[in-house]
């Protein structure tokens, strides 16, 4: 069957939105959505499922889920035009992932990764719904039926169990499907993943080895979202570099993490390549790259600042739009958990 072309994309509010996850994730958000119907979900439930000191309890989850849909608004999400709202607001979030409980197999949990990154050491501590994480995540984006994810590299395995679910489920309900009025036995697509933009992997400014983190112990390891003008400035002037010049070719980046970093950032801030980057910095000593860096930052960067601060003033307004939001996505949710409901042969109207 022909399904309709939709985006879905989440972020986690843990707190601590940086340059790592502006230019990771939500630059492309805002391009999508000029050529896509989007929907940008924060994924509030998702958060819980770590120990409350890393989501920060209640009151820390409130702030945090306001300051990602400050955040998307800021860098230019239109909530009008698309939809932004909370997770936990959409019941059908919860119900359809206790379907896909009963679809995936234990053995392809096993085999996340991520879980495994996060439960560290001592993984019989761990929550269960850290474990069940992924499947709550193929909820997400087959509640919607949407048939495209943007990803990064540490999301992939997800995408793929998400496809595995849908297609299970299909072939599982596939004459229950047909009876239901999907002719083919296709009721959820097969999501395909979204890699987009030259800096989807932004690396500590201390150490260019590791990714940009919030739980980084030090603050100068990240811009922070929420960082004025003159802390970006101070940040990237205390950037770990190498005593080299910049090179003149890509290939002189190579084992040169903090370099290579540098650039990248540049190159995803101003929307070009890293060749054509060193073309003009190429030769030049970091000093005279980290000044025309500072001043791309805070062109960049300063006014999403700015606008998230008036924003997160305003809770009120900002609780308005996860609502709208969330009554336009519980429409459609509405929809996918009726049929999914008759094909599975739940009895009732709910």
């Amino acid at each position: 069957m022909a399904f309709v072309e939709r985006v879905f994309s989440g972020v986690q509010p843990t707190g601590n939105l940086h340059l790592g996850n502006y230019l990771g994730a939500i630059v492309n958000f805002v391009k999508m959505q000029e050529t896509h119907n989007c929907i940008y979900c924060v994924v509030d439930m998702h958060a819980i499922t770590m120990p409350t000191d890393v989501w920060g309890g209640p009151e820390g989850l409130a702030r945090a889920t306001r300051e990602v849909t400050a955040a998307f608004i800021a860098a230019g999400i239109d909530p009008k035009k698309h939809i932004v709202f909370n997770q936990s607001q959409v019941s059908g979030h919860a119900e359809l992932t206790w379907i896909f409980n009963c679809v995936a197999r234990v053995g392809w949990l096993n085999r996340m990764t991520q879980f495994k990154e996060k439960a560290g050491k001592d993984r019989e501590n761990a929550s269960v719904g850290l474990y069940d994480y992924p499947v709550l995540m193929a909820a997400d984006i087959l509640l919607y039926r949407a048939t495209h994810v943007p990803v990064g590299e540490d999301q992939k395995q997800h995408l793929e169990l998400a496809r595995d679910i849908a297609q299970k489920f299909n072939n599982d309900f596939g004459d229950s499907i047909r009876k239901t009025g999907f002719g083919d036995g296709l009721f959820f697509p097969l999501p395909e993943p979204m890699i987009t933009g030259p800096a989807t992997r932004v690396m500590s400014l201390r150490d260019g080895t590791k990714k940009m983190s919030k739980s980084d112990a030090s603050d100068y390891s990240r811009i922070n979202l929420t960082d004025d003008a003159d802390t970006i400035a101070q940040k990237v002037r205390k950037a770990k570099t190498d005593p080299e010049p910049l090179p003149s070719e890509e290939k002189g980046l190579e084992a040169r993490p903090e370099a290579d970093n540098l650039v990248g950032i540049y190159a995803a801030l101003s929307n070009r390549s890293k060749a054509d980057v060193l073309r003009e910095f190429g030769g030049g000593q970091f000093s005279g790259f980290k000044n025309a860096l500072v001043e791309l930052c805070v062109a960049k960067l300063a006014p999403i600042a700015g606008e998230m601060k008036r924003l997160t003033a305003d809770p009120a307004y900002v609780d308005s739009v996860l609502v709208d939001g969330a009554d336009r996505a519980r429409a459609i949710a509405a929809e996918t958990m009726q049929a999914t409901r008759d094909i599975v042969g739940f009895i009732g109207k709910r």
